[in-house]
């Protein structure tokens, strides 16, 4: 339990450092002379980069364990901020946004698979998963409003270097804070016949499971794309940074909601995934909703989505070689992060973003499998 406590500090404090940057990412490129095209490159490049850090990570966590990794991403992070302070083009952020794109792929999968690892009961793990979407939510409640704040009083320059320092002085708090032998010793205890990680029957993760990631990315990615663009100044990037805020406040809303993780992971992705659509939809084609409540709903149905899905990918793979599996998760949200702004550069002079990221998870909702033997993805966690 120590251990998930101080993963759980570092989880809050890079995800506050990466929120922050939401709402002024891209008012900080239209600064530089960035067009709506370029800066949905710009957005689409960062993950893309995740790519090859995810296809690393999945073989080298499991092989070596997530400490390293962790330490690795959050101090690479914070030099590649500090550098960004410094920059004065658009091509420079491009670069720079390539090159945390892919320092950042280990972090996720890297964190996952040591939570995953504290336990091998199944509802722990579960709680564990739950906990790590309270943490990431509670930061990104704050850190979207803080950082237009921050640049508000200090502008870029400062605000990218505060963050970077931040993320550096983490990375340095995991060196001493984390055991060297945790993953290890866990994974041992998880298979004491002595089995080894090559000897593991490969996991039996349905590939159609992997939409389930990449129309989340896809469509959170559309949305960061288009709510900054709304308006531009001081102002717009304050207001941004409170929608965002509030959509971290429904996400924390059933998240908090315990009795939830009773209900089959299976179900309650199905679930929140189809209020999600309705969102985009209500976004795209009802104007009378106001957007502090599409964006509050739509951030409820976050909350039940992800440590669901964490959930769900832990118990398909019946505990075995998390490394790979949550890559493998991180593969697909990187591809959906990669098209989603990159699609809504492109099209939002013909068609509405929103409308674009319902189609996708509507799309994903039909390919999903619908029903499973018994013991698999309807059973209860």
């Amino acid at each position: 339990m120590k251990t998930a406590i101080w993963l759980y500090m570092f989880l809050f404090l890079a995800f506050f450092d990466l929120h922050a940057q939401y709402p002024i990412l891209t008012p900080f490129a239209v600064s530089l002379g960035a067009a709506p095209v370029f800066i949905g490159w710009m957005m689409g490049i960062y993950a893309l980069t995740h790519l090859p850090g995810n296809l690393i990570a999945g073989t080298v966590i499991d092989k070596h364990g997530s400490r390293r990794y962790i330490i690795f991403s959050l101090v690479s992070a914070g030099i590649v901020l500090l550098l960004q302070s410094q920059i004065h083009y658009p091509w420079q952020l491009l670069l720079l946004r390539s090159i945390s794109g892919f320092v950042l792929a280990f972090l996720s999968p890297a964190c996952l698979a040591l939570l995953a690892s504290l336990s091998s009961d199944k509802v722990t793990q579960g709680k564990l998963m739950s906990g790590h979407g309270v943490v990431h939510t509670l930061a990104s409640v704050v850190s979207p409003a803080a950082g237009a704040f921050i640049v508000a009083k200090a502008g870029y320059s400062a605000t990218f270097q505060s963050l970077g320092w931040l993320l550096i002085a983490t990375g340095v708090m995991a060196v001493f804070s984390i055991p060297r032998t945790l993953h290890q010793t866990a994974y041992s205890a998880a298979h004491p016949d002595g089995e080894t990680a090559q000897a593991v029957p490969a996991f039996p993760v349905p590939w159609r499971i992997y939409i389930l990631p990449f129309v989340m990315s896809c469509s959170q990615g559309i949305l960061f794309f288009e709510l900054p663009l709304r308006s531009v100044g001081m102002d717009g990037i304050m207001s941004t940074g409170i929608l965002f805020s509030i959509m971290s406040i429904g996400a924390l809303v059933t998240l908090s909601m315990l009795f939830v993780n009773r209900y089959s992971p299976f179900k309650r992705v199905l679930g929140g995934l189809l209020l999600l659509a309705v969102c985009f939809y209500c976004l795209a084609a009802i104007q009378s909703i106001p957007l502090t409540v599409a964006l509050f709903i739509l951030g409820t149905a976050k909350g039940i989505i992800f440590p669901a899905m964490a959930s769900l990918f832990i118990q398909l793979s019946g505990g075995n070689k998390l490394g790979r599996v949550f890559s493998l998760q991180s593969i697909a949200m990187s591809i959906g992060s990669f098209i989603g702004p990159i699609a809504a550069g492109q099209l939002r002079t013909f068609i509405s973003p929103y409308f674009i990221a319902f189609i996708l998870l509507m799309i994903g909702l039909m390919m999903l499998p619908t029903s499973r033997k018994p013991g698999s993805l309807l059973s209860p966690t």
